[in-house]
């Protein structure tokens, strides 16, 4: 594997355009849809031009995955050996091994784990010692509820119900503690959500048939970005 790969499959054009597109329609970005985005990460802490950013960087991360290392799969592709003698061409069936890469999605899974770690330090500010304790208590329930939710779907990756995650971290976070509920939410359901789908369920990846696999990307995409705002919001 190429250490240098990297899997960006939108054209630069493409990007420029989505982001004059973005710039262009901002206030009305704002006022339909944003508006519950930023005041997710407001919860959070963070101003709402970071805010902004950050969803925005999200997004267009979501499409760059970082390649990990790679797998060997159960299953076998049978190709054609072509094999010359005197000039006449036979071909031969042989079966090669299939290899799996796995990689990790920067919108879907390093963004939010980055997010995650901040907010878990700025727990760790305050005097009392318990949200940052709840929040970990919040990532083990989340990633054991997520896990016996998270299926496995050939060719494309670990798949989460996108109303499932949300909705377990928002009740697991206000039984903890309701003062601190928008914190603890975004924590414990990114990281659980992370750990339960695509974590515990590594070892399950050379049953995909998948020739590349994305931790936070595909199909946990949608299960993270939504689980961290929806959650914050529900909380």
């Amino acid at each position: 594997m190429k250490k240098d790969y990297f899997y960006f499959p939108l054209q630069l054009p493409f990007i420029i355009m989505l982001i004059i597109l973005f710039l262009l329609l901002y206030p009305l970005f704002i006022l339909i849809f944003a508006g519950g985005i930023v005041e997710a990460f407001a919860r959070l802490g963070f101003s709402p031009v970071v805010g902004t950013l950050l969803f925005l960087i999200s997004i267009l991360g979501s499409a760059i995955n970082i390649p990990l290392f790679e797998m060997k799969s159960k299953n076998y592709a049978l190709v054609e050996k072509i094999v010359y003698f005197y000039g006449v061409a036979y071909k031969i069936p042989q079966y090669e091994e299939e290899k799996t890469l796995v990689t990790i999605n920067l919108g879907g899974a390093i963004i939010p784990s980055l997010i995650s770690i901040y907010e878990f330090f700025r727990l760790l500010t305050y005097n009392n010692i318990y949200p940052a304790v709840a929040s970990i208590i919040g990532i083990i329930v989340v990633s054991v509820v997520i896990h016996l939710f998270a299926k496995p779907v050939k060719g494309v990756g670990i798949a989460v119900p996108f109303f499932i995650p949300p909705i377990i971290t928002a009740i697991v976070a206000l039984l903890l503690s309701r003062q601190y509920a928008p914190s603890i939410a975004y924590i414990s359901g990114t990281i659980g959500t992370l750990i339960g789908a695509d974590l515990l369920n590594l070892k399950r990846i050379n049953e995909l048939e998948a020739p590349v696999v994305s931790i936070g990307g595909a199909g946990t995409f949608d299960g993270v970005f939504l689980t961290g705002i929806i959650s914050t919001l529900l909380a």
